[in-house]
């Protein structure tokens, strides 16, 4: 990995995992930036970062930053997308990228424009045990997958004001999970599903709290995918080909699968990369695409297709309006407690 310079915004798991694998392979953190500024002096302290933020303005125009790993909540990535790519800087952002196609088409023109990479934080584009598989796949040895059976539930308590099941925080089981499952589901089909059915079940706050779906592409290729916030399934993918299936177990981070042959059952274990080395992966593919301008590798158009199902999912749910006007009013609120804050930390250095 070359010396790009990093920087992050937010301070949760995501961002800890990021700093964690850099230092892996002898990196170091350049930036970071919070909403909560002694959080992100604890977070630099910890992980040995050079600059601490005190405004995002402060991160967008320092020019010795690179790349910007926004690892905020989704229903912040727009604008938080926007200003670091006017800014200049090219943009990782945690999933799902944005709240709906629109926002991400905005987005990718204006990553076009100013000729930076733009690109969702999706562990499966990244990890080495699918760009195995789809080699597989590819070469024809196991035939053309036909039906993909995708699961995905967590049990989540009723706490309302969770972002899990908060509609203003653009909550739900789609943004969070499903985006995961679809990801899956448009890695192994030749195009993007053109067909859509499904049933959603809402939480007590509106939103989708457990849905089933049918897909289909004109090809004939066809999943299944039940997500759920509030009862536990396993993280189970099943990819049905002409001569055999590929099972795999918690997919979103795999390291590991199983292909069973249709006619004699035999089973043979597919192995590939780390579970615990998925950040590492990603940031290596998205340096390669800066440094090389292969873009592809970051499958941003795959991102865009999924980012189409869940739009159209959650407009036949009714969910994106009401997600989209809670997510600008919380924005907003965010913002404007910033501004008197930060009014207050200035007004109290000048005292």
């Amino acid at each position: 990995m070359n010396e790009l310079k990093w920087a992050v915004l937010g301070t949760g798991v995501i961002a800890n995992e990021m700093a964690q694998a850099l230092h892996n392979v002898g990196r170091t953190l350049y930036g970071v930036c919070n909403r909560t500024y002694d959080k992100a002096v604890s977070f630099a302290e910890k992980y040995h970062v050079e600059k601490v933020y005190t405004s995002y303005n402060e991160m967008y125009e320092d020019s010795s930053v690179d790349v910007i790993y926004i690892t905020t909540p989704h229903n912040t990535h727009y604008e938080f997308i926007r200003q670091s790519l006017l800014h200049g800087k090219h943009v990782l952002a945690e999933k799902s990228i944005t709240l709906n196609s629109s926002e991400l088409n905005k987005l990718k023109a204006l990553a076009d424009e100013k000729g930076l990479v733009l690109a969702e934080a999706m562990t499966i584009w990244h990890m080495p045990l699918y760009k195995k598989l789809w080699q597989i796949v590819e070469s024809g040895q196991i035939g053309r997958p036909q039906m993909i059976t995708m699961n995905f539930g967590s049990f989540k308590d009723y706490d309302m004001t969770n972002r899990f099941f908060n509609i203003s925080l653009a909550g739900g089981a789609m943004l969070d999970i499903g985006v995961y499952a679809l990801s899956i589901v448009r890695s192994f089909m030749c195009e993007s599903p053109d067909q859509i059915l499904s049933q959603m079940k809402p939480a007590p706050t509106g939103c989708d709290e457990q849905a089933s779906i049918l897909l289909m592409n004109p090809s004939g290729q066809m999943a299944t995918v039940a997500l759920s916030m509030h009862s536990k399934q396993p993280k189970r993918a099943m990819i049905s080909c002409e001569k055999a299936y590929i099972e795999i177990m918690e997919y979103p981070r795999a390291d590991h699968a199983v292909i069973v042959d249709a006619e004699t059952g035999k089973q043979t274990i597919i192995e590939a990369g780390r579970t615990s080395n998925a950040l590492q992966y990603e940031l290596e593919d998205m340096e390669t695409a800066i440094l090389t301008g292969n873009t592809t590798i970051m499958k941003l158009r795959e991102s865009s297709d999924v980012m189409d199902i869940m739009t159209k999912l959650r407009s036949d749910w009714r969910l994106s309006q009401a997600t989209a006007l809670g997510a600008r009013m919380c924005f907003g609120t965010f913002f404007f407690i910033l501004f008197v804050s930060n009014c207050g930390q200035n007004l109290s250095n000048m005292l």
